[in-house]
């Protein structure tokens, strides 16, 4: 692809955005997480933070200890962002998915919308590789790229004020898992019982961008038996869900 060239925006004092584009694409997702590695591995003097997004990097610093000439000029200095290695893939992950009609009161509108059999959208959902492109919206929440172009769904036009913890969802050729209640805009086909977040774990988020996701349906029974064990303290994804595929 031709070089990316990015933008550099001021995000006040203390924070810079590097811009790659203004859409979703799996090109401008792999260049954000190249970067945010690369300033990882640097360790610039005065970064305290990246946060990356679909198509730019926020990058926090200390003004106190660096400057924003310095910091792009640093950033300039870590070599092309479109060097030909491809990000490195990140954790597998298989992570259950009910589809079940009581999970799923879109299904048939999102069957209606690519004209596919409502089975057919939930064995494609199950069946499609998922990279994780951003955790954030919520703690923990993962969105997930790509499902193919007849997914290319809006928003719902009447968003829920409240949609169930665990819901699994798609717009937009992306598909999201609300972690915990919250509305939402998107269209809910299934629902994963397994914790996304939890405060006590070393690293709260299970999913991080890079990593790799496949839904492995689920029966309603299993549903509740996973979801039980989840709330007892008895199921860890980091060990149940841990996928040695590579995806």
């Amino acid at each position: 692809m031709s070089a990316l060239k990015p933008r550099y925006l001021a995000a006040g004092d203390a924070a810079l955005v590097i811009e790659y584009g203004e859409v979703i694409d799996p090109d401008l997702i792999q260049a954000v997480q190249r970067l945010d590695r690369r300033l990882s591995r640097a360790r610039l003097t005065g970064v305290i933070e990246t946060v990356p997004s679909f198509r730019s990097l926020m990058v926090h610093y200390d003004p106190l200890a660096t400057t924003r000439a310095a910091l792009i000029a640093a950033i300039e200095g870590l070599g092309d962002e479109n060097e030909a290695a491809a990000v490195a893939p990140g954790r597998s992950w298989r992570l259950p998915c009910c589809y079940d009609a009581a999970f799923a009161p879109d299904l048939a509108d999102v069957a209606a919308a690519t004209g596919l059999a409502p089975e057919a959208v939930t064995q494609t959902h199950a069946a499609n590789p998922f990279s994780v492109a951003v955790v954030g919206f919520l703690p923990g929440c993962p969105f997930m790229a790509e499902l193919p172009p007849i997914f290319n769904l809006p928003r719902r036009t009447s968003p829920r004020t409240r949609v169930p913890a665990g819901s699994v969802a798609v717009a937009q050729k992306l598909s999201v898992i609300y972690p915990t209640e919250s509305p939402g805009g998107w269209h809910l086909i299934g629902n994963c019982p397994v914790p996304l977040f939890d405060a006590r774990w070393d690293t709260p988020a299970l999913l991080a961008p890079a990593d790799g996701v496949r839904f492995q349906p689920i029966d309603a029974a299993e549903h509740a038996r996973i979801l039980a064990a989840a709330r007892a303290g008895e199921y860890d994804p980091r060990r149940e869900c841990a996928d040695g595929e590579t995806i």
